[in-house]
């Protein structure tokens, strides 16, 4: 309910990864955007590869101080599977498409509904991601 209203990009993270390096692009597009009405969302996740073995508290220590990370991170979470969290199921639902890996991307727009998803390997300031941001944020 918190995130009502607002356009959100969901994360499933992982702090030794390949594609750890793109919380420096979540967070730049969290600040560039925060005022926009944009948040973005981290779901640390230790599904792919065991490349999120870590405590809560060390997540969020990694993250603070590699990559001054603000924007908000929530624990440790199962995104596949039976046991995925309802967020994640509801997300594959309405883009028919699952987390491949860590770091794929799903954005939600301000109604809530309509939801697009991004592959991991499509780094956060993409030219597809930044439209589709800039195109939900803009007053209709």
């Amino acid at each position: 309910c918190q995130y009502a209203g607002r356009v959100v990009l969901v994360v499933n993270t992982a702090s030794y990864c390949g594609f750890t390096g793109q919380y420096a692009g979540l967070e730049a597009l969290h600040r560039r955007y925060q005022a926009r009405g944009l948040v973005v969302l981290g779901f640390p996740s230790n599904d792919f590869g065991r490349q999120e073995p870590g405590s809560n508290q060390a997540i969020a220590d990694f993250c603070e101080n590699t990559f001054g990370v603000r924007f908000p991170m929530f624990s440790k979470t199962v995104v596949v599977g039976q046991g995925a969290h309802p967020l994640y199921q509801q997300l594959a639902l309405a883009t028919g498409e699952r987390p491949g890996w860590n770091f794929h991307k799903y954005l939600i727009a301000r109604d809530g509904q309509t939801v697009r998803s991004f592959p991991s390997a499509m780094a956060p300031d993409h030219p597809t991601i930044v439209r589709e941001i800039e195109k939900r944020l803009s007053p209709k």
